[in-house]
Parts: structure tokens; C-alpha cells; sequence
């Protein structure tokens, strides 16, 4: 499942992993916050979660954030 995420959607789970609003998350990466949420949106859909939360969980147990 891993290469199912490239490094950009990894820099997106690791800056919500680090409890950033994503306002701010979108701010850091120069992208408005309706792309974050549509980024994260197929992230979730790709690894079949319901929501970032548990992306972020899945990665973090894997140590990919």
C-alpha cells in the first residue's frame, strides 16, 4: 500500500499528524485549503478509510510520518 502514496501525500499526513488545522497545512505547502481537503479526500479513498484520521494512524504505524 505504500506505493500507493507518493512523498507529497506523506508531507500531508505528517503535517496533520502534527495536529496543524489545515488552514495551516495549506498554507505551509503553498496549496489552497480546498486542495488539502480534496488531497486528503483521495488519499482516503486510495487506502480505503473513511477518514484522515486514520490515514494518518495507518502511516504512523508503518512509520511513514
Amino acid at each position: 500500500m505504500t506505493e500507493a502514496l507518493e512523498r507529497d501525500e506523506l508531507d500531508l499526513l505528517q503535517l496533520l499528524a502534527e495536529g496543524l488545522p489545515l488552514e495551516a497545512i495549506a498554507r505551509r505547502l503553498e496549496l489552497s485549503d480546498r486542495t488539502v481537503r480534496r488531497r486528503l479526500r483521495a488519499i482516503c479513498d486510495r487506502l480505503g478509510f473513511a477518514t484522515p484520521i486514520q490515514a494518518v494512524v495507518w502511516a504512523a504505524r508503518r512509520g511513514l510520518v
